[in-house]
């Protein structure tokens, strides 16, 4: 009898994978969410406002879609709500700035406790100065990426003009599934932002530099992403190069996937790009910024803090296990503070379910703390 109620569970769970999830998205047939990991997404985002998305880079496959507003779940605020990534966007920035040969692994900047133009001061983490690559990846030195943006932006030798450099960086961008809509297998997917050349004349009346949108280097300013874009910007970098759409519900006999949906989309980014920016992804996991989340399987991870008129938001993107991935993630709580305090420990928690098929009680003690935490703002 035990056996016959625990088979049927599984096959509930299987059917339904959460009933949040499958009032919201009304489906001919089976979703590709994993019941546990959605469910632990539904409860670690109580009482608060966000998203955690989380795809399996080979293929494609949402395993957890997980929502909350104040006025529960809204499937839009992971694909139709873009934000600021903030420093989420450096290892895009990275991955584009090597692909063009602007800088290198080897590139330092000195950074003493921020930067500074004028009269506008910029914070950054304590850290030993000058950076290279994949330290200043790690310890998320701001100074470090609004000056090399600014500088391929500005750069005369490598680019005619300011219009040229920000159109040749968009492309590469666009070719990783940022700015615009994926494609993904459900109504409503907006675009973000990304400051072409276009919009900056209309924005500037003509008038701009690679200073005026520096602040995009450190993915703030005139730069907008979804939470769907950030977790397949996670799966382009675990698979070194490419993606394929995401999508939600599974292939059937009456209902095989659309083409989008099962072949690879190859980004523009140097294959040589990758190495350096998983390094130092993988080191801000060690002794970096999320350093909080280092574990017995090597997760590799970038965590970002969104300012905004009000308490800023957690952001978090990652993959695991380093080598061969198998989880893509992207975490983000609006208002929820530094990305290392809440989005961090959140996608870190969905990571070992996924791979562990359970949470340790350490772990299990972390997420019930955790859905007690409220940021919920109107």
């Amino acid at each position: 009898m035990r056996k016959l109620l625990l088979l049927a569970l599984h096959l509930a769970l299987v059917l339904c994978p959460s009933c949040v999830l499958a009032q919201a998205l009304p489906t001919d047939g089976p979703l590709t969410v994993r019941p546990l990991l959605q469910q632990l997404g539904e409860r670690l985002l109580q009482g608060k406002r966000g998203s955690i998305v989380a795809i399996r880079p080979a293929t494609g496959e949402i395993i957890c879609l997980a929502t909350n507003t104040p006025s529960g779940y809204d499937v839009r605020q992971a694909i139709a709500r873009p934000h600021a990534p903030g420093s989420t966007f450096k290892v895009a920035q990275a991955l584009v700035m090597l692909t063009e040969g602007v800088i290198s692994e080897e590139t330092t900047v000195e950074c003493h406790d921020g930067y500074t133009e004028g009269n506008i001061r910029v914070g950054c983490h304590h850290h030993a100065s000058p950076l290279p690559l994949v330290s200043a990846i790690a310890q998320s030195c701001n100074t470090w990426f609004l000056t090399t943006f600014a500088s391929m932006i500005n750069d005369t030798f490598m680019y005619e003009t300011p219009t040229e450099a920000i159109n040749v960086w968009c492309k590469h961008m666009r070719s990783m599934g940022l700015g615009g809509p994926l494609g993904i297998d459900i109504e409503g997917e907006k675009n973000g932002l990304l400051p072409t050349a276009s919009y900056l004349n209309r924005r500037y009346e003509g008038r701009w530099t690679g200073n005026t949108i520096q602040w995009a280097g450190m993915g703030q300013g005139d730069i907008t992403l979804t939470p769907l874009q950030l977790c397949n910007l996670a799966a382009v970098i675990a698979n070194r190069g490419w993606y394929i759409t995401p999508h939600i519900h599974q292939a059937t006999a009456e209902r095989p996937l659309a083409q989008r949906y099962t072949q690879k989309r190859q980004s523009t980014i140097s294959p040589e790009a990758f190495s350096p920016v998983v390094k130092g992804m993988r080191q801000a996991v060690i002794n970096g910024t999320c350093r909080s989340i280092n574990t017995t399987y090597p997760i590799c991870g970038k965590t970002g803090t969104a300012e905004n008129a009000g308490a800023d938001h957690s952001a978090f993107i990652g993959f695991a296990p380093m080598d061969n991935p198998q989880i893509a993630i992207a975490v983000y709580v609006e208002h929820g503070g530094f990305g290392a305090d809440m989005a961090a420990p959140m996608a870190s928690l969905i990571i070992e379910e996924f791979l562990k098929g359970k949470l340790s009680q350490q772990s299990e003690q972390l997420a019930r703390r955790m859905a007690k935490t409220t940021v919920m703002k109107p």
